[in-house]
C-alpha cells in the first residue's frame, strides 16, 4: 500500500462512493483494504453520514478503531450516536485508551455514560482513569498497554513473558521493570535484553538510570522530556512512583504539533483554535480574532496619542512624518525578531528562566550593534530626503528604537512567563503595536530636543 496522491484522491472518492451506492459490498471492502488509514480517514470525511456508517461496517474492526480517530470531532461524535450493536463495541474497546479519552472529554456526561457502559469492563477502567486527570496533563495520554518484567527473572524468562503478552503492547522497543508493589525500578531497551545470556538475570541488566514522568506533570513536559533523552516511550508513574503507563513517541509527535500551532496562534494574536482550522466555522474564527484585535485597536490608540501631543513639533518640520512608517516598522520588526527567539528558546529549553540576564545582555549589545547599523543607513535616507539636520533626527532615533524595541521583545517573553503567561502572545501584533508607541515617543522626543536645541531652524 502507498500513499494517495493528490490527484488519486478524487477518483478513490469517486470509486469508492460508486461501489457503495451499487451495494458492491465485496469491491468496496477489498478497495478499503488496499489503502492506507489516514488515506480511508481522507475519503471518510468526504462522506455522507449513510455512506461513512456503510464504509465503517466494511472495514476491519481492528482498522476501524484507527481509521475512527483521523475523522473530524463533529464526525466522530456523529457516527458514535449512529453506529450499533457490535460495530459500536468493537470500535470502542479496540481503540487506544489515550485516544479514547481524547474523543469523550467533549461529549455531554449522559452520552459519556453510554459509551462506557458498552465497554469491557478493563477498557472502561482504564478510560474512567485517564479522563480523571486534568485534560493538559501526561494522565491523559499514557497508554496501560506496556510491557513490564520482574528483576529476580531470568532473561529467557522475560523474553518468555514478552511473547505472551507482546500482542497486547503498543510498543516493544522499550521494556520496563518493576518491584512486586508495581514500583518502578528501570527500563530496560528490549535490544538489551535480547543480546543477554538467556542465564542471566533481568537484573544483572539494569543500571539504574531511568527517566520518568508523572501523571500530573503537564504534556509539554512529555514533548521536552523525549527529545532531551532520545526516548522512543518514556514512562508514567504517581506520587509513589508505581508505574502507570507509558508515553509513545507518537502520542508525543502529535501533541508537538498541536504546541506548536497553539503558538503559532498566539504569535499572529488569534486565540488557539479548539479544531483544525478546516473544520472551525465562520463564527468560530471570528471569535478567536475579534477579542485579540479589539485589544490591539486600544493599544495603537496610544500611538495615535503620542502623534497628537507632539502636533506643533511635527507641524514645524512637516518633514519628520516622511519617517514615521520607516522608524515604527523597523522598531516594531526588530521587536518581534527578539521575541520570537526568545518565546521559541524558551519553549524548546534552550534557555531557562533563571538564564534571563544573560539573555538580555546578549539581546542589548545585539540591538546596539543593529542600531548603530540601521541607525546609520536612516541617516542617510534623512540626509538625502531633508538634509543634514532630518538625517541626525532620524539616525539618532533609528538607533534607540532599535535598541529600545529589541529589549522590550526580550524582555516580555520572560515577563510574561513570570506572570503563569503563555510567552508566545508576546508575538508579532503584539510587540509590533507596543513598538509602534514606544518608538513615536522616542522619534518626537529627540525631535524636540534637536528643535529646542536651536539644530534645525524653522
Amino acid at each position: 500500500m502507498t500513499p494517495l496522491a493528490e490527484e488519486e484522491r478524487q477518483e478513490s472518492f469517486d470509486e469508492i462512493r460508486k461501489l457503495i451506492r451499487q451495494r458492491q459490498v465485496r469491491a468496496a471492502r477489498d478497495y478499503l483494504t488496499n489503502l492506507l488509514d489516514p488515506d480511508v480517514g481522507d475519503l471518510l470525511k468526504e462522506m455522507t453520514l449513510e455512506e461513512r456508517l456503510t464504509a465503517f461496517s466494511l472495514l476491519p474492526k481492528d482498522r476501524a478503531s484507527d481509521i475512527f480517530t483521523f475523522l473530524p470531532s463533529e464526525q466522530q461524535e456523529e457516527l458514535l450516536d449512529n453506529l450499533k450493536g457490535e460495530l459500536l463495541t468493537s470500535i470502542l474497546n479496540e481503540m487506544e485508551p489515550d485516544d479514547r479519552a481524547f474523543i469523550l472529554e467533549d461529549l455531554p456526561d449522559e452520552f459519556i455514560e453510554k459509551l462506557l457502559s458498552v465497554m469491557r469492563p478493563e477498557e472502561r477502567k482504564h478510560t474512567e482513569e485517564l479522563m480523571s486527570y486534568p485534560p493538559e496533563t501526561v494522565g491523559r495520554i499514557y497508554t496501560p498497554h506496556y510491557i513490564s518484567l520482574r528483576a529476580e527473572w531470568t532473561v529467557g524468562q522475560a523474553l518468555a513473558h514478552i511473547r505472551e503478552k507482546g500482542a497486547e503492547a503498543e510498543l516493544l522497543n522499550m521494556l520496563f521493570v518493576v518491584d512486586p508493589a508495581n514500583q518502578l525500578i528501570d527500563d530496560l531497551p528490549l535490544r538489551k535484553l535480547i543480546l543477554a545470556n538467556p542465564e542471566d538475570s533481568v537484573k544483572s541488566l539494569l543500571d539504574g538510570n531511568y527517566v520518568a514522568l508523572k501523571a500530573t506533570d503537564d504534556r509539554e513536559t512529555a514533548v521536552t522530556t523525549m527529545g532531551r533523552y532520545d526516548m522512543v516511550a518514556l514512562p508514567v508513574v504517581n506520587e509513589n512512583n508505581t508505574l502507570l503507563g507509558i508515553v509513545t513517541f507518537d502520542d508525543v509527535a502529535d501533541i508537538a504539533l498541536e504546541e506548536t500551532t497553539e503558538d503559532f496562534h498566539k504569535a499572529g494574536s488569534v486565540a488557539p483554535l479548539a479544531t483544525s482550522y478546516s473544520e472551525a466555522g465562520i463564527w468560530a474564527l471570528f471569535q478567536k480574532r475579534f477579542g485579540w484585535l479589539i485589544i490591539l485597536v486600544l493599544v495603537n490608540l496610544l500611538s495615535s496619542g503620542v502623534i497628537a501631543a507632539y502636533e506643533d513639533t511635527l507641524a514645524s518640520m512637516i518633514a519628520l512624518a516622511f519617517f514615521i512608517p520607516l522608524l515604527i516598522d523597523s522598531g516594531g520588526n526588530t521587536g518581534s525578531q527578539s521575541a520570537i527567539l526568545l518565546i521559541r528558546a524558551l519553549a524548546t529549553g534552550d534557555i531557562k528562566m533563571s538564564q534571563w540576564a544573560s539573555a538580555l545582555g546578549k539581546e542589548l549589545l545585539v540591538g546596539l550593534i543593529l542600531g548603530l547599523a540601521m541607525g546609520l543607513a536612516s541617516s542617510l535616507l534623512g540626509l538625502f530626503r531633508g538634509g543634514f539636520e532630518i538625517g541626525l533626527i532620524v539616525g539618532l532615533s533609528m538607533m534607540a528604537i532599535v535598541l529600545v524595541a529589541n529589549l522590550i521583545g526580550a524582555i516580555l517573553p520572560f515577563l510574561l512567563t513570570k506572570l503563569g503567561i503563555d510567552p508566545a502572545v508576546a508575538g508579532s501584533p503584539l510587540i509590533t503595536s507596543i513598538a509602534d508607541t514606544v518608538g513615536l515617543l522616542i522619534y518626537f522626543s529627540i525631535a524636540t530636543m534637536v528643535l529646542a536645541g536651536g539644530v534645525i531652524s524653522a
